[in-house]
């Protein structure tokens, strides 16, 4: 059916008058108007509501191993965007490796109730979904606004044009969170699929489609004080051509290599916490499980029962969360992404460099088996080496498979 170009005028003002919700209002608006065009004009605007009716539904949100790559991978797939070379949509592995693909990092801090363990195995720090979105050559839509009216009208312009739009939210302010759980600062991307009677319809990567109020949602993305009302939507087909795709996937792995191996500076990270990224984060988180004497040991810092059991449950949640980690440290779908990415033209060599990934995968996930919270408190040193003998074998093979891709990457040509 057409839609008159001041739907959005038209449905504010009769949410003036006569109190309705957005939703209610528009849908009334839309089923006053006569299903034939009446003008050539609105035959126009007819066959391009009929082409945007032949997209793809939104895929299910089913398991993913990197939430952000998953979720654009179904943000684009329902968009019409598709690989230069196969035709389909662009993968989760594909997306995530343009994103960053993989890294590590680790910190801890003492407070005076709590003691916190940090850890990252995905991309860190450059932004991750501006990377995904610049490197992926899909046309997007990005808005930022402080006005939560102006927020609603890009909002409904993505959802019109037949497209989901995501958005970034506080996830304390989400209706479904225990705001005592969750920092005050922790954000969340979500996707608008849709509208379901007065409510929206988000994908929050929980395998289901989740009901929310407009009202709930524009809350929860003005708790935002950084990008706020921050959206993105992709309003065109229009994907990448195989030699753009290519050299972006160069430009990526260059970036992950670097973060690895500590040959690049970290974007906003002051040059004294490099020690805690990369392989000489493993190296140095390593040391710091063995030392059983000094304030900065694991064995002093976690040497109160609460806290051993709260700080190794940590590191079990953040190896297994898909937004900052994930099965394997993420290594498995990094080989995925190589052995991909190796079908684009000049970039043969790179499928080489997928088996080393897929082993630190499997290091990886017994280094995550061997994590036990329910270690008692007088056991912690000597499980504390348990984890630094694993990390150390970890880290030796995260710097010879970076090295061999960063030497490999060097030979391809430009």
């Amino acid at each position: 059916m057409a839609q008159p170009k001041n739907l959005k005028k038209l449905t504010r003002a009769r949410m003036d008058r006569t109190g309705e919700s957005y939703t209610t209002a528009r849908k009334a608006i839309l089923s006053a108007k006569p299903n034939r065009p009446a003008s050539a004009q609105d035959a126009a605007d007819a066959a391009a509501a009929a082409q945007e009716a032949e997209l793809p539904e939104y895929p299910a949100p089913g398991n993913v191993l990197q939430y952000d790559a998953g979720l654009w991978h179904r943000v684009l797939t329902q968009a019409g965007v598709k690989h230069p070379l196969t035709g389909e949509p662009m993968s989760e592995a594909l997306l995530a490796g343009l994103a960053g693909g993989i890294g590590f990092m680790v910190f801890t801090f003492v407070y005076e109730e709590t003691t916190t363990a940090t850890i990252v195995t995905r991309a860190h720090p450059e932004p991750y979904t501006a990377n995904l979105l610049a490197r992926c050559g899909a046309k997007a839509m990005e808005r930022t606004t402080g006005s939560a009216r102006l927020a609603a009208d890009y909002l409904d312009a993505g959802l019109d044009a037949g497209r989901a739009v995501v958005v970034r939210a506080s996830v304390a302010a989400l209706p479904w969170i225990d705001a005592d759980a969750v920092e005050e600062s922790d954000s969340i991307d979500l996707v608008v699929v849709g509208e379901h009677g007065d409510d929206l319809l988000i994908d929050d990567g929980s395998g289901s489609l989740t009901p929310i109020s407009p009202e709930d949602l524009a809350l929860a993305r003005s708790r935002r004080k950084k990008d706020k009302h921050w959206q993105a939507w992709i309003p065109e087909r229009t994907g990448p051509d195989a030699a753009a795709l290519a050299a972006s996937v160069r430009e990526a792995v260059a970036q992950t290599t670097g973060r690895l191996l500590g040959t690049s500076e970290l974007e906003g990270i002051p040059a004294h916490f490099a020690k805690n990224f990369g392989v000489a984060g493993m190296n140095n988180w390593a040391e710091r499980l063995r030392d059983s004497t000094t304030k900065k040991g694991w064995t002093r810092i976690f040497e109160d029962p609460a806290r051993l059991e709260s700080g190794l449950n940590q590191i079990l949640g953040f190896l297994t969360d898909t937004r900052f980690g994930g099965v394997g440290a993420l290594r498995g779908q990094y080989a995925d992404f190589l052995a991909e990415a190796s079908a684009l033209p000049g970039l043969e060599a790179l499928g080489a460099h997928a088996a080393d990934y897929a082993h630190l995968a499997q290091d990886w996930i017994v280094f995550t088996d061997l994590v036990d919270p329910q270690i008692e408190v007088q056991d912690r040193t000597g499980h504390f080496a348990v984890l630094a003998d694993q990390l150390e074998v970890i880290a030796a093979g995260e710097e010879r498979a970076a090295k061999a891709l960063a030497e490999t990457l060097g030979t391809l040509a430009g």
